[in-house]
């Protein structure tokens, strides 16, 4: 795959994709966008991949969309830029294997909509999150936040427009795990390679129930979740990875003796 601004490393299970416009602090121009998007069809489709990292390496995640792009277009190109946004966004958020983001350094404005279209984040301690866009006169990406961190909360950080430190992060579970600088990496990696031996059956129907149960009402998210269990139940794998289960357990209580 030939990429200029995104980099594409497979792990054994995993993938690392990471951005890589180091000088405009991985700044998310159409150009990146659109590899972006093509990137996670590649890897969707890969049964070799079970899980993605996305990072911006150890010193910035993304300082979000490329003002200097962004100030230049022409109000005719307005609909397709949008458009542009909204699917590669949509590509991550809906992807059927597992996304982690590994936040190194700022997440800023389209960066952090793009660290919460995945399912999880580790951050270093150096990571900020922060959503300035008001002060340019645009709305942040509110829904996937606010599925979050709840909605007074995600009415607090898009319309002030405050930074977060990673720790405040954590506090009010935008993030999964805060390491320090040096591991953050090697911390999602450890993620990643946990989820790659996971049923992907499974790990895809957490993902889709996530993202419908909550719009429903309780009883019929009860109806859907009990629905993809009885699929999950049925499918042939579910007896290897149980008898697998039952064996390890024998071996560990024989070990204990």
């Amino acid at each position: 795959m030939n990429t200029k601004t995104v980099l594409l490393e497979k792990k054994t299970g995993y993938a690392i994709v990471t951005l890589n416009r180091p000088n405009e602090m991985n700044a998310l121009s159409r150009a990146m966008r659109d590899e972006l998007e093509d990137c996670f069809i590649r890897l969707e489709g890969d049964p070799d991949v079970r899980a993605i990292i996305l990072t911006g390496g150890d010193y910035v995640f993304s300082a979000g969309i490329d003002i200097k792009e962004m100030a230049a277009l022409p109000d005719s190109d307005t609909d397709d830029f949008f458009k542009s946004i909204v699917g590669y966004l949509k590509r991550i958020y809906t992807c059927r294997k597992p996304v982690i983001a590994a936040v190194g350094g700022i997440a800023l404005g389209g960066g952090f909509n793009l660290a919460i279209v995945c399912d999880l984040i580790i951050a270093s301690e150096s990571a900020i999150f922060g959503h300035p866009e008001l002060k340019f006169g645009l709305n942040p990406l509110f829904n996937p936040l606010r599925q979050i961190v709840g909605l007074a909360k995600a009415k607090e950080i898009t319309m002030l427009g405050e930074p977060l430190g990673a720790k405040e992060a954590l506090r009010i579970g935008l993030v999964n795990k805060v390491t320090p600088p040096e591991i953050f990496m090697k911390e999602a990696m450890i993620m990643a390679e946990e989820l790659s031996k996971r049923s992907a059956n499974a790990v895809e129907a957490v993902k889709k129930i996530s993202l419908i149960a909550p719009q429903l009402d309780p009883s019929s998210a009860l109806d859907m979740e009990l629905a993809i269990s009885n699929l999950l139940f049925s499918k042939p794998e579910r007896k290897a990875h149980m008898n697998e289960f039952i064996f390890i357990e024998q071996m560990k209580k024989r070990g204990q003796k």
